[in-house]
C-alpha cells in the first residue's frame, strides 16, 4: 500500500490560492480515478478537482472555506502499491487492534416481579373555578378556555366576564380585540450560524472593497416610458420565433447609444496605479441573483447588437450564470454593469459599483400615475402614464455630478422618444 498525495494544481495565470467551496468526499471514502474529489472556488471560476487514482481518502486539506495554495496538498489517497509523484511510504507493519467484543446497543430490561398491580385511585373531581390571583377570587372558566388563556399568556382574572361569571371563548376574543394581545404569528426558531463561503464570501469582498475604496455618489431621474411600452408591446406582437422583449434589452440599446458622448462613464480606475481607461467599446456587465448570490455575466460588444441580439444573449447568459455554466470569460471584463430587480425594483435604488468599473446603472419598477400631458390645444389633460425612475452611482473620483446628470437626461431623451432607438 502507498500514498498518493494530490496537490492542487495551478489553475489559473497569477492565482495564488483558491477556497475550498464543496467537498464531494471524506476521509474513509473510496474513490475511483476521474472521481469528483472537490469544488474549488477562485477570483475568476469555480473549479472542479478530480482524482488522478482510484485508492481510499485518508487525508483532507481542510473544510469547506479553507483556502489552499497552488502546489500544496489537497486530498492524500492510499493506493495499492508504492504510490506516485508524492507518495508517501506506509509502514510495512501495522500493529494488530485486538478484536472488539460486539456489545449489542439494546439492553435488555430484567423483567418485573409479578406483584398484584395496586388499585387505580379514583379520579378527583375538576372544579371549573381557577383561582388566578392568590386573592381567594375565583374565576369560573371550561378547561378549554383555561388552556387556551394559558396558550395566549392571559391571565384569566384580567378578563371581564359573562353575566354568570363564567369566562367563555367569546371574552377571550373581546379582551384580545381590545387589549392587542395577538401575538405575531411564525413563531420563535432556532438561532443558525451560517459560514461565508466560495460566491457569497466572493460577493462580500468585493463589496465591502467597493464601499471602501470607491467614493460613491447617486442620482436618480423619473422617465415617461409610456411609449417605450407600447413600441414594445408591438415588437412583441410581431416578434415570430424571437424571444419576448423586456424593458433591458431596450435600456441597454439607449445606454450603447447614449455613451459615446460620455466616455467618462464606459471606464475602469486602477487605483494603484492611477490609470483611468476609457474604453470604446461597451462590454455591459449584467447583475443576475443566481441560487449561489450574485453573478455578473458580461453581454461583449453590446454596441453591436440589435434588441433582438440582446434579448438572446441577455437570456442566455443569465441561464448560464444560474446553472453554473458560464465560463470564466462571460464572468470578468466588464465596462458598465446595469442592475434590475424587474418588478421587485422599488421606486429608487442606490446600486454599489462593480469595482474597478466607475459607474452602474439600474432601472426601477414601472408604476402608473396620472399626469398632465399636452391635449394638442395648447392646454392640458390628466392622463394615466407609465413611469420609471433610472438610479445610477458613479465613482466621484472620475465621474462629475455634472456628466452623471447630463448622461442620464440624454438617455431620457431616448426612453421617452423611443423611435430614436431604432434609429441606426
Amino acid at each position: 500500500m502507498g500514498r498518493y498525495t494530490f496537490t492542487l494544481p495551478d489553475i489559473g495565470e497569477g492565482i495564488a490560492e483558491a477556497e475550498i467551496v464543496a467537498w464531494h468526499v471524506k476521509v474513509g471514502d473510496r474513490v475511483e480515478e476521474d472521481g469528483r474529489l472537490a469544488d474549488v472556488m477562485t477570483d475568476k471560476a469555480t473549479v472542479e478537482m478530480e482524482s488522478p487514482v482510484s485508492g481510499t481518502v485518508i487525508e483532507l486539506a481542510g473544510a469547506e472555506g479553507d483556502m489552499v495554495a497552488i502546489g500544496s496538498a489537497l486530498v492524500v489517497i492510499e493506493i495499492e502499491g508504492d504510490g506516485e509523484g508524492e507518495a508517501a511510504p506506509v509502514p510495512a507493519e501495522i500493529p494488530e487492534v485486538p478484536p472488539v467484543p460486539f456489545v449489542s446497543s439494546e439492553v435488555e430490561t430484567p423483567p418485573a416481579p409479578s406483584e398484584p398491580e395496586p388499585a387505580a385511585p379514583a379520579p378527583e373531581r375538576v372544579s371549573t373555578s381557577l383561582d388566578t390571583n392568590g386573592g381567594g377570587s375565583k374565576v369560573l372558566a371550561s378547561p378549554a378556555v383555561r388552556a387556551r388563556a394559558k396558550e395566549l399568556g392571559i391571565d384569566l382574572a384580567q378578563v371581564r366576564a359573562a353575566e354568570d361569571g363564567r369566562v367563555r371563548h367569546a371574552d377571550l376574543d373581546a379582551f384580545l380585540s381590545y387589549n392587542g394581545a395577538y401575538r405575531a404569528g411564525g413563531g420563535k426558531r432556532a438561532d443558525e450560524a451560517v459560514k461565508v463561503i466560495g460566491l457569497r464570501r466572493r460577493i462580500a469582498e468585493n463589496m465591502a472593497a467597493s464601499k471602501r475604496h470607491i467614493p460613491h455618489f447617486s442620482y436618480v431621474e423619473e422617465c415617461d416610458v409610456t411609449a417605450l411600452e407600447a413600441m414594445r408591446a408591438q415588437l412583441n406582437s410581431a416578434r415570430g420565433d424571437r424571444p419576448r422583449l423586456t424593458m433591458l434589452p431596450l435600456l441597454i440599446l439607449g445606454i450603447c447609444k447614449t455613451l459615446p458622448q460620455f466616455p467618462m462613464l464606459n471606464a475602469r480606475y486602477d487605483d494603484e496605479a492611477n490609470v483611468v481607461t476609457r474604453h470604446g467599446a461597451v462590454h455591459l456587465g449584467m447583475a443576475t441573483q443566481t441560487p449561489g448570490g450574485l453573478m455578473v455575466p458580461v453581454i461583449r460588444d453590446a454596441q453591436d447588437r440589435n434588441v433582438w441580439q440582446l434579448a438572446n444573449e441577455i437570456s442566455r447568459l443569465a441561464e448560464a450564470a444560474r446553472n453554473g455554466s458560464a465560463r470564466s470569460e462571460e464572468l470578468s471584463g466588464s465596462t458598465l454593469t446595469v442592475t434590475s430587480l424587474g418588478p421587485l425594483g422599488g421606486v429608487a435604488t442606490t446600486p454599489v459599483i462593480n469595482r474597478p468599473e466607475v459607474a452602474i446603472i439600474g432601472p426601477n419598477r414601472i408604476v402608473e400615475r396620472p399626469m398632465f400631458v399636452p391635449d394638442g390645444m395648447g392646454g392640458e389633460r390628466i392622463e394615466k402614464r407609465k413611469l420609471m425612475n433610472i438610479s445610477i452611482s458613479c465613482d466621484h473620483r472620475v465621474v462629475d455630478g455634472w456628466d452623471a446628470a447630463s448622461f442620464v437626461q440624454a438617455l431620457k431623451r431616448l426612453i421617452e422618444t423611443p423611435v430614436l432607438l431604432l434609429d441606426s
